[in-house]
């Protein structure tokens, strides 16, 4: 059985794996062992606050097989991007450059240094083990939408607008032609270097060395304008999961590697818009299912897993022993369901 539960210090030197894995650099989750056990510390302490509105707080999920104890991917939720400092991206807008004598009226695309994403609530540090699980959508799904699933119960911890940077296109060298043609101009130092540094795109040293003018994008080679925008392949999944969930490309794009981000309110995320309340039953699961999304209404002990139940009509909902255990909840309890299949969903 497939579980999404919160992070813990005994799952450090499998986090660390997943970090040292091969695959697009995650700032979010950085192959070092004393940052990870922060964000560890961070999650495990955020879950024990009490919060009335979002703050610091940070959370990490992990994919746990609960035959095998073995993890096979992570999810984190921050609560405010740029809670301390402004979170930096690239706004892309058009600029209009006219002319009455010369009779030209023409449309530029530019990239400016925005931090208009800063307070926004950040999906992050998403990892799939896809090598162990295979190319089915089922369980990065149960991993994305999991987080959403706690962010829809816990309404008080997050802002109602939420957004997501993917990686953007490298090579087999971990070479980003947008740095290369960007960012390399202003920091000197190479792509992967800055990618951790960088711990989130929350740094001072960002404002003070890049480019606060405009960058016209015809003007940028034509290798890095190609990958503006597009996700790494490594992070397709990813970007597929965010699409089902009601996230979309806005016009903002990573300051790094070009790489895209999703933003959506919180209210057209659909693990949010159409999960409902139930009051789970033991009981034997007959008929004709489809595959939900069930989750208890826990904070530090949060857990959500994918079962196949019976179209869900009243206010119970009748759940197989085993997937109770699983959940640490006993008869009365409340969960949270979804169908993985929504309305409008893929």
């Amino acid at each position: 059985m497939l579980l999404v539960r919160p992070s813990k210090l005994s799952d450090l030197p499998q986090i660390e794996r997943m970090a040292r894995s091969d695959g697009p650099v995650l700032h979010s989750l950085p192959p070092d062992r004393d940052r990870l056990q922060q964000r560890v510390d961070d999650s495990v302490h955020s879950l024990r606050a009490e919060v009335d509105c979002p703050g610091e707080e940070s959370y990490l999920f992990v994919l746990e097989d609960t035959a095998t104890g073995q993890l096979h991917g992570t999810a984190g939720i921050m609560a405010v991007a740029g809670f301390s400092e402004p979170f930096y991206a690239f706004r892309n807008e058009v600029l209009v450059h006219a002319s009455r004598e010369l009779k030209v009226n023409h449309r530029v695309h530019a990239l400016v240094t925005s931090h208009e994403l800063t307070g926004r609530t950040r999906l992050t540090g998403f990892y799939f083990d896809e090598a162990a699980l295979g190319r089915g959508m089922a369980a990065p799904q149960l991993l994305s939408r999991a987080r959403m699933m706690f962010i829809a119960q816990h309404r008080e911890r997050f802002n109602n607008e939420i957004f997501s940077v993917l990686p953007g296109v490298t090579d087999d060298n971990g070479r980003s032609p947008f740095w290369d043609a960007v960012g390399f101009k202003f920091f000197r130092r190479d792509f992967a270097e800055m990618e951790l540094a960088s711990g989130g795109r929350s740094r001072t040293f960002i404002a003070e060395m890049m480019q606060v003018d405009p960058l016209y994008v015809p003007l940028i080679a034509e290798e890095a304008q190609r990958v503006m925008g597009e996700p790494h392949s490594g992070a397709r999944t990813n970007y597929r999961c965010h699409l089902a969930e009601g996230l979309e490309p806005d016009h903002f794009v990573d300051l790094f590697d070009a790489g895209p981000v999703l933003t959506a309110q919180l209210d057209v995320c659909r693990s949010v818009r159409y999960s409902r309340l139930h009051t789970a039953r033991r009981g034997v699961v007959s008929g004709a299912t489809v595959p939900y999304l069930v989750s208890n209404t826990l904070t530090a002990e949060y857990r959500c897993l994918l079962v196949d139940l019976p179209p869900l009509q009243g206010d119970e909902v009748t759940l197989p022993t085993a997937v109770a255990d699983a959940l640490e909840i006993v008869d009365g309890d409340a969960v949270r369901c979804v169908p993985l299949q929504t309305e409008g969903g893929r």
